[in-house]
């Protein structure tokens, strides 16, 4: 299935724990054996109409949107479809098994547009630079609420791209402090305001749990380049738990990437955005190949 040598490095040091939502990006896995193809399709909804690709940021699977398949029906490379998540898209693409959207305008639950929540079982939120609306955030947490899945992507204090005075870290947890479904630290963390400069975070040890033993591989470790962490407050959630942590941190600090629920919902959060970057995407923008 997958061409190369090449194309499986990427594969394995790329995705793992599909199990919980769409979790991800740049986990570096144990096992080059490719997802078998899921009786129904898993429909997943990558959010642009944040800044995504303001300043250098080009946080898109691809240029056509809200479809990529209409850039290239069948890709097989990081380069058949155009944007710095463009690998990402792609291997959700060759297994088979997940249907991918785009969304460019406000994000809604329960209305009419082919990108409304209601189509999809999870939301990529890859870096936002702009504060979601009051409407929005109704809109995301009873999609979560009701069963779907959130999956989202800070990245350092500071890190903002367009210069309205938020960055992702602020959003991100304006997303969860100041909505009118449940304020109440709903999700069980908050994201830190801190500029990680560089590391490898490493995955705990938990041969049951589903993300970390996903159909993509067993993970690892990552990659941080100037991203942030998570602290962790099962107090208020329960059912929140660390899966890679930054060196010497374990517990309730230092989580780089963490899960939780919500509801019927699943939620996943990721403390970079360097990782999912691979280094190829729209003219004129400075990358960095974290992906591979």
């Amino acid at each position: 299935m997958l061409g190369s040598s090449r194309s499986r490095h990427r594969l394995t040091t790329a995705l793992a724990g599909f199990g919980l939502l769409v979790t991800g990006a740049a986990l570096q896995v144990g096992t080059a054996a490719a997802p078998a193809h899921a009786a129904t399709t898993y429909r997943v909804l990558f959010d642009d109409g944040h800044a995504e690709e303001a300043g250098n940021a080009d946080w898109i699977i691809s240029t056509s949107k809200p479809d990529p398949l209409a850039q290239d029906s069948s890709p097989s490379s990081e380069t058949d479809w155009t944007g710095a998540l463009s690998s990402w898209g792609v291997a959700l693409q060759k297994t088979g098994s997940y249907s991918m959207k785009t969304a460019t305008s406000a994000l809604t639950y329960g209305g009419s547009s082919t990108t409304d929540l209601s189509n999809f079982d999870a939301l990529v939120l890859p870096e936002p630079n702009t504060l979601f609306t009051t409407a929005e955030k109704t809109a995301i947490m009873n999609f979560v609420n009701n069963g779907g899945g959130l999956f989202m992507i800070s990245d350092h204090t500071g890190a903002d791209r367009n210069s309205d005075g938020e960055d992702a870290v602020e959003i991100l947890n304006d997303l969860m402090t100041n909505n009118s479904v449940d304020s109440t630290d709903p999700f069980g963390f908050s994201i830190d305001s801190l500029d990680i400069s560089s590391g490898y975070p490493a995955a705990i040890s938990d041969s049951s749990d589903a993300v970390l033993n996903g159909s993509f591989g067993t993970v690892t470790k990552s990659l941080i380049a100037d991203g942030t962490t998570a602290t962790l407050k099962p107090a208020d959630n329960s059912a929140v738990k660390g899966l890679v942590y930054r060196s010497g941190y374990s517990g309730n600090t230092g989580a780089f990437f963490a899960t939780s629920t919500f509801g019927s919902g699943r939620v996943a959060f990721w403390g970079d955005s360097s990782p999912i970057d691979d280094g190829t995407g729209q003219s004129g923008n400075t990358l960095y190949d974290g992906w591979n």
